[in-house]
């Protein structure tokens, strides 16, 4: 074989073993639908009082057109349900399941949640996924959601609807992303984007304000993440296929895995207010 045969044959060889690499990245993973539903069918959220569980209710049932049953289990996660937190028993946060015109402009079921008033200063509801047991993993989460028009026109206040905590966030080691909405000293409604060691101190964070905040109409949300320390961690945050943020680097401390998901979170200092969750789809990657 000649020399110059050998030198095309390695250089093919290297070609090709660096295509095929793939090591620190995931975003172009196939990935796989692990949880879908509309709260169709016969999903409904049980009013059972269960002692000691920290005023959780658990949404349960089959939704036959999707094919999933609730409570989601992503995650090798157990227990997860809405907690009710700083309620007033009840009477500050409402949550049920409800029939609604959908965002295709038919009739649909959905969540409906409602904050009245705040009760005390972290009175909330989220759809919270807990107890999981693969927090290192990336995940993809959409759902459509339509929010009031009276609460995010305020001046100086703030709304959220999505957040993960890594484990020890509350001791000050862990991680926390989140996404807001914010109103400016005029009223006029933002988005915010969020990784941050406490509340007080982030770590990044992305305004934007060209993209408008619909009110009082449907709009999807779009949160993906891919769990690092390193430079190749990624946290991107779309609203109607448009990017709000899409922040690279570290989206944990100190190698702390996820601890539970902020799902459908209603919370905030602009009161009352309310929302509407449906269509919920979880993928275990970018699923484009």
């Amino acid at each position: 074989m000649s020399l110059f045969k050998m030198s095309l044959l390695i250089l093919i060889a290297i070609l090709s073993s660096s295509c095929n690499d793939t090591s620190g990245s995931t975003d172009h993973s196939p990935a796989t639908l692990i949880f879908s539903s509309g709260f169709e069918n016969d999903v409904y959220i049980d009013s059972t009082v269960y002692p000691n569980n920290e005023d959780y209710r658990y949404i349960k049932g089959s939704d036959n057109d999707t094919g999933f049953s609730w409570p989601i289990d992503i995650l090798g996660s157990s227990n997860s349900g809405l907690h009710y937190i700083g309620d007033d028993n009840h009477q500050a946060i409402e949550s049920n399941i409800a029939s609604v015109i959908g965002h295709n402009g038919n009739m649909t079921k959905a969540l409906y949640q409602k904050e009245n008033y705040e009760y005390r200063d972290d009175t909330q509801c989220p759809y919270e996924i807990v107890d999981i047991a693969e927090g290192t993993k990336d995940l993809y989460i959409k759902y459509w959601i339509k929010i009031d028009s009276q609460s995010t026109i305020q001046p100086n206040k703030w709304r959220t609807f999505f957040e993960f905590k890594t484990k020890d966030y509350a001791f000050g080691t862990g991680f926390r992303l989140i996404s807001f909405i914010y109103t400016d000293a005029t009223g006029a409604p933002y988005w915010h984007w969020q990784g941050d060691k406490d509340p007080q101190n982030p770590l990044w964070e992305i305004d934007n304000r060209d993209i408008a905040v619909p009110l009082n109409q449907w709009f999807s949300t779009e949160f993906y993440w891919h769990w690092s320390e390193g430079s190749n961690g990624r946290a991107l945050w779309k609203i109607n296929g448009q990017t709000i943020g899409d922040h690279y680097g570290p989206t944990t401390r100190n190698s702390k895995p996820i601890d539970f998901i902020m799902l459908a979170q209603i919370y905030g200092n602009s009161n009352p207010k309310h929302q509407w969750i449906d269509d919920i789809e979880i993928w275990d990657g970018l699923p484009y």
